[in-house]
């Protein structure tokens, strides 16, 4: 078994209800994507309905990631009639398409040739933090940002090889996101510090930070884009003396220095452990209505010996033994 990191945190938190009041307003979390022949155009919207933002995406130029963000928050109708009037606009190269209803922008690539977006559409709520809902990835999807009449390297066969290797990290399996509650870090963290949604993005439990590096650089926000956890999300209703409490138990994987068993062992040049995870528990109690009063979190942090050695796996030797590396 992999040692645990003496590291275990443990309180009690009076929960004011003004610590989890996130300006949930503004988190849009539903979103569609259409397509002209020269940009794509993603509309997003708040869970009201009373918030709708508009997204440019250049599709002319496969070589570099061009966005721009529309500064102004539009109503519902006002929406619709920017769309009817884009359609106008390039009705004689085939007009304003629908592409898809997406959750959330996972990032954005590019391997040898053109932009990749790749979108969640398909999501499933797993749990609710403090009226904060939490979600797993049902279904993603990668599109090209060049359209067809684009010169560009789609169809290679060292490009194909990359998508396929992008293609088998299976978003569906132990990733979850939440808009509103910061998932990434633990309970305490979240009372205690405000840090921006940027900074935020940055830290070890964040998956696909590399992915948004290219749309936060261009938009300043976190606005489009979800934050990927890898690891485990469970929570259940339990009955204690006649009050139903919610227990939720959170595992947090860092995506630095990660890999499978014998693989990665120790501790790396930048002082990353291999295999590194923040477990956390929380209670509080099943209210129907506004936010739970008391609150408990636990968190458990555990990952492997912070010393330099490895192990050489044999299919003739079970156990390998362990190789001490000195410095």
């Amino acid at each position: 078994m992999e040692p645990i990191a003496a590291e275990n945190n443990s309180d009690n938190i009076n929960n004011k209800e003004s610590s989890f009041q996130f300006q949930t307003s503004t988190y849009m979390q539903k979103f569609r994507l259409y397509e002209t022949l020269s940009n794509f155009y993603m509309i997003g919207r708040n869970k009201s309905r009373t918030y709708w933002r508009v997204l440019k995406i250049d599709r002319l130029d496969p070589s570099e990631l061009n966005i721009r963000e529309d500064s102004t928050i539009y109503t519902e109708s006002e929406c619709s009639e920017l769309l009817r009037r884009v359609h106008e606009g390039n009705i004689s190269t085939g007009g304003l398409k629908f592409v898809t209803t997406c959750y959330g922008i996972v990032g954005f690539i590019k391997f040898l040739g053109p932009y990749y977006l790749l979108l969640i559409t398909k999501r499933r709520r797993i749990g609710v933090i403090c009226g904060h809902n939490v979600y797993a990835v049902l279904k993603s999807e990668m599109i090209p940002l060049p359209n067809s009449t684009v010169n560009s390297s789609i169809n290679d066969k060292n490009e194909i090889r990359y998508k396929k290797l992008l293609c088998s990290v299976d978003l569906t399996k132990d990733f979850f996101f939440s808009y509103s509650y910061h998932v990434m870090r633990s309970l305490q963290k979240n009372l205690c510090n405000n840090d921006p949604d940027q900074v935020l993005y940055e830290t070890m439990f964040v998956w696909n930070e590399f992915l948004t590096q290219g749309i936060r650089k261009h938009l300043k926000n976190t606005l489009w884009t979800v934050a990927l956890v890898y690891g485990f999300f469970k929570q259940t209703t339990l009955s204690v003396s006649g009050r139903d409490l919610k227990l939720t138990l959170i595992a947090r994987r860092s995506r630095h220095y990660a890999g499978t068993r014998y693989l990665k062992r120790g501790v790396n040049e930048k002082g990353r452990v291999a295999n590194d995870v923040e477990t956390e528990q929380i209670v509080f109690e099943d209210v129907s209505d506004g936010l739970p009063t008391q609150i408990t979190s636990i968190v458990q942090n555990r990952g492997s010996i912070p010393l330099f050695w490895s192990q050489e796996t044999s299919r003739l030797n079970i156990k390998p033994d362990i190789i001490c590396m000195c410095l």
